[in-house]
């Protein structure tokens, strides 16, 4: 059963991060962003975060800044508009996944936390 929670979790937690990518690409880049696409943007960031946090996470102040560099460098890549954009998108991402996750938890749906969002 732990398996099955754990993946629902994560999918969940995707969706958000889905989400999220979605507004911060809609509001900065363009107004026809897709959420399929910031979904397997999310999952990519989520897969890349994982690894750079494996790697480097353990460096202090170091390690988290060379991860979410390499996040926002995943919506660089995904996203037209350069590293201005990307990170412009990263924001509005975070700030929209951090909302959704507060209003879930206050009525005790999910806990904090999305993947695909460094720090929601």
């Amino acid at each position: 059963m732990a398996l099955v929670d754990s993946i629902v979790i994560a999918f969940i937690s995707l969706l958000i991060g889905g989400l999220g990518i979605t507004a911060g690409a809609r509001l900065v880049i363009d107004d026809s962003a897709s959420f399929g696409y910031a979904f397997v943007t999310a999952a990519i960031g989520a897969l890349v975060w994982a690894v750079m946090s494996f790697f480097v996470g353990w460096i202090p102040l170091v390690g988290p800044l060379l991860m979410l560099i390499v996040w926002v460098g995943v919506i660089n890549w995904r996203y037209p508009g350069g590293w201005v954009a990307a990170a412009g998108v990263g924001i509005v991402a975070w700030l929209a996944a951090v909302v959704v996750l507060f209003v879930l938890s206050l009525v005790g749906i999910v806990g904090p936390g999305a993947l695909g969002i460094p720090g929601a």
